[in-house]
């Protein structure tokens, strides 16, 4: 199961951040601050970039806000035709970005963009909407569904979709998290994820499918499932575990969802300090497969993937706080580990240990 050459995620048509010309788009977005005047509601406390915005909406509290989609997991709902769980993911992706702003999500908008809307096909995908906002405990209060066939398209006719959602929280503006109170020695603690979540689909579709030649509907041993059944395996929602945790004020002093860019989402935060990586527990066999099939590097898989681990906790390294967090994770059914601590070091670099990587910026490299 391998091909000649490495499998690089920009051979995929999949362009970084620098590439996208973002800063061309924030140029234009930042200057519509001003559009609130100081003391009207709506001015920004977090900046564009962290997990979510936050916006102050007066009486002390502040508004969380953030959207996302489920990218190309799409594809493999529609190889499978089977779309009972992309809404969980589209959920998980926003809720799980504003908890690390220290919100409780409250509320969420979907939009929907098709090909052909049917009513089996946006009631499969209703289902899982359903079920996320039930994990999440948020209500789904709106959305929008277009229909765009000259635009939409996919891999089974009829069936293009792409799928996004916008969640809202709040927060007290007192307890807005962004790890300005991060130190060195400060536990960093991960919460495994159950596989590649909503992030990586190109890539992963290009190592399984492609380069080494498995059918969707293929069982593979490692897995204990299909192919398709694994990559749709719906993406943790963290909720239920962080605002327990807000709620016991516990001293949680950064979270941090583990997406594209992987453990690189750690140098959000906002604080000069490094972050030593040494103790991650074994990964899904997942990551495993693309990684031969695809001739994919270290680098690149830790660039792309979460590897295992979906969220983390930065806390105070003490014994027994540890030992609460791993137990109020517990109490939601997810399993939480130590897996590394807070460094001194200016440039907010990200040491992989075991792996021998180094991430700064947007790339690991050698140490």
């Amino acid at each position: 199961m391998s091909v000649k050459g490495s499998m690089h995620y920009r051979d995929t048509g999949v362009l970084d951040n620098t590439e996208l010309g973002l800063q061309a788009l924030l140029a234009w977005v930042n200057r519509t601050l001003p559009f609130r005047a100081a003391g009207q509601p709506g001015r920004r406390v977090v900046d564009v970039g962290f997990y979510a915005s936050v916006i102050d909406i007066g009486h002390g509290l502040g508004l969380a806000l953030c959207t996302d989609g489920v990218g190309t997991k799409v594809l493999v709902a529609q190889m499978l035709e089977r779309y009972d769980t992309i809404g969980i993911d589209c959920v998980a992706m926003n809720v799980n970005d504003a908890i690390c702003v220290g919100a409780e999500p409250i509320s969420f908008l979907d939009y929907i963009a098709i090909e052909s809307a049917t009513p089996a096909l946006l009631g499969e995908i209703g289902k899982g909407l359903h079920e996320g906002a039930r994990l999440a405990k948020v209500s789904i209060v709106g959305g929008e569904v277009s229909q765009m066939a000259e635009v939409i398209k996919g891999e089974r006719p009829g069936q293009g979709i792409d799928l996004v959602g916008m969640c809202v929280g709040i927060v007290p503006l007192d307890r807005v998290i962004v790890g300005r109170d991060v130190r060195p020695g400060d536990a960093i603690m991960g919460v495994r994820s159950n596989g590649i979540h909503s992030n990586g689909f190109t890539l992963a579709r290009k190592a399984l499918l492609g380069a080494a030649g498995l059918a969707i509907d293929e069982r593979v041993a490692e897995f204990g499932c299909t192919v398709g059944e694994e990559l749709l395996k719906p993406t943790h929602i963290y909720v239920g575990f962080a605002v327990e945790l807000l709620a016991r004020k516990l001293p949680v002093r950064a979270l941090a969802h583990i997406t594209s860019d992987g453990f690189l989402n750690l140098a959000r935060i906002d604080a000069r300090v490094g972050f030593r990586l040494d103790q991650l527990p074994s990964r899904p066999p997942v990551f495993d497969l693309i990684q031969r099939a695809g001739s994919v590097s270290p680098a690149e898989m830790y660039r792309v993937f979460n590897m295992g681990i979906g969220l983390c906790a930065i806390v105070p390294r003490d014994p027994a706080l540890i030992r609460e967090v791993q137990a109020a994770a517990a109490r939601h059914g997810q399993e939480a580990h130590v897996i590394g601590e807070v460094v001194e070091d200016e440039s907010k670099r990200v040491f992989l240990s075991e792996a021998g990587l180094v991430g700064e910026g947007d790339q690991f490299t050698p140490m």
